[in-house]
């Protein structure tokens, strides 16, 4: 496991409830870090150093979720030391690096499979059985707001490639990879000038069309993770999917959220998205099935194409490519 952060950290204590799974080494910048996994998975072995890591540790596949920057690098030596990666999404900050990889991964994708924990929500798997049933969607829509703090906490960081990525994957596979062929985008700035507002628009040939919305704009008092929405309308019928927060409300002195996402690790055997995910990744690296859909790296680099052509389109006066 490399990366300790919320995710990583998520990652790993997962990863640790897993049958499928031993996991032998954490990765991580800081020794503040290891120090506070260590409390949690005192068995669990930890280097700061990744080539050290790889050289000593037994493990055969990594997880990856540490900063976007160190993708590249990371996942390139790994994939060097034959290592199977689950890389956290997106590959890169740029098309170009992303690129970069092509030589290291198999044809099939099998020594690399994207995080995409939407892949396994139990909402979205059902929305996308569906689709498969009732037949190709007219209109796609999607909202995924964040905490407005966000923009303070972490300058700079923009919600269609932090937050829209994730409905854009999951519209990739609503539409089985086709590629648009309208891509349009808007962008609202603070007067500090960060993006805390991303529309964007996407349109297929046959006409289908697919909306996009990712803000950082939620008051303290919503759920901590914002909410998101999806809704999908098709001939004669319509779905519409509520997966964050999770309905489950408390209340004291004020309303609470207690979970947000569907992802449990505190149960001893760990449950919803990020577990499914982790068991698929487990038997792709013992060849028992290929990559999903959505999660290949062809996938990824046609998502870090799409975001492109929006970020693109942002900076045109029509708002349009």
């Amino acid at each position: 496991m490399i990366g300790l952060g919320r995710f990583g950290r998520l990652h790993a204590l997962t990863l640790a409830g897993l049958a499928e799974a031993r996991l032998v080494a954490v990765v991580a910048r800081r020794q503040e870090s290891l120090d506070r996994i260590h409390a949690e998975l005192p068995d669990v072995s930890g280097w700061l150093d990744l080539t050290q890591a790889i050289n000593e540790s037994s493990a055969e596949a990594w997880v990856v979720a540490c900063s976007t920057e160190d993708h590249v690098p990371v996942t390139r030596a790994l994939l060097l030391a034959g290592k199977s990666v689950l890389l956290e999404k997106p590959i890169a900050n740029g098309l170009p690096e992303a690129e970069s990889l092509a030589p290291l991964i198999k044809a099939d994708s099998s020594n690399l499979m994207l995080g995409h924990i939407v892949l396994f929500n139990s909402e979205f798997k059902q929305l996308r059985e569906e689709v498969s049933r009732r037949g190709r969607p007219t209109l796609i829509d999607c909202v995924r707001h964040r905490p407005a703090t966000i923009v303070t906490d972490f300058p700079g960081e923009n919600p269609l490639v932090a937050a829209m990525i994730h409905d854009l994957y999951s519209a990739q596979v609503l539409m089985n990879s086709e590629e648009p062929d309208r891509f349009t985008c808007q962008f609202h700035r603070t007067k500090e000038g960060h993006v805390d507002v991303a529309l964007a628009q996407l349109a297929w040939p046959d006409g289908t069309l697919a909306s996009f919305k990712a803000t950082y704009l939620t008051p303290r008092g919503m759920a901590p993770r914002g909410f998101d929405r999806m809704e999908v309308f098709g001939q004669g019928w319509a779905a519409r999917i509520l997966p964050n927060p999770r309905p489950v409300e408390v209340w004291d002195e004020q309303a609470h959220w207690p979970m947000a996402l569907e992802i449990r690790t505190d149960s001893g055997v760990p449950t919803g998205m990020m577990a499914e995910e982790l068991r698929c990744f487990c038997r792709m690296v013992r060849g028992q099935n290929p990559v999903p859909a959505g999660a290949t790296y062809s996938d990824a680099l046609q998502v870090q194409r799409w975001m492109n052509r929006l970020e693109t389109a942002s900076e045109t006066s029509s708002g349009t490519v």
